[in-house]
């Protein structure tokens, strides 16, 4: 494993090979530099081509991610911080955390439950003693 690569999860680890790295000027702080800079970052990843990932896990993210890809791709973008360095190591832990999200299982199914019997009776009884309140609150029988 070299430092290019990424650790995305347990079992899966993104070569740096497979990452699409561009930059451009940024907008924001970094005052005369930023106007000859190429500190914004772009880091694409083809998720659906990738021949490292596990099965299961790919077809989990590509659910999961269908809003965000465009022809299978992956992209995140960092042009938070003032050097290009900073902003790939963010757009990295960006790209991460993103697969990391969309690969992780699913959680468990809720098993719908039933108030017990007390329940419902003390429920009912705590509105019968509102009604009764409230009830006190009106014009006095002549």
């Amino acid at each position: 494993m070299s430092d290019d690569d990424l650790v995305v999860r347990r079992g899966w680890v993104v070569p740096g090979r497979e990452l699409h790295w561009r930059f451009s000027r940024a907008s924001g702080p970094g005052g005369q530099g930023v106007n000859t800079t190429d500190s914004r970052v772009e880091l694409s990843y083809d998720l659906a081509a990738a021949p490292g990932v596990p099965e299961h896990l790919r077809d989990r993210a590509l659910r999961r991610l269908g809003h965000r890809l465009v022809d299978g791709v992956v992209t995140v973008v960092a042009s938070e911080r003032r050097s290009q360095l900073r902003n790939r190591e963010a757009a990295r832990e960006r790209l991460a955390a993103l697969l990391r999200e969309a690969s992780a299982p699913d959680p468990p199914t809720r098993r719908p439950t039933k108030p017990s019997a007390g329940a419902r009776r003390r429920r009912l009884d705590a509105k019968t003693r509102r009604g009764a309140i409230k009830k006190l609150r009106g014009r006095p029988d002549e």
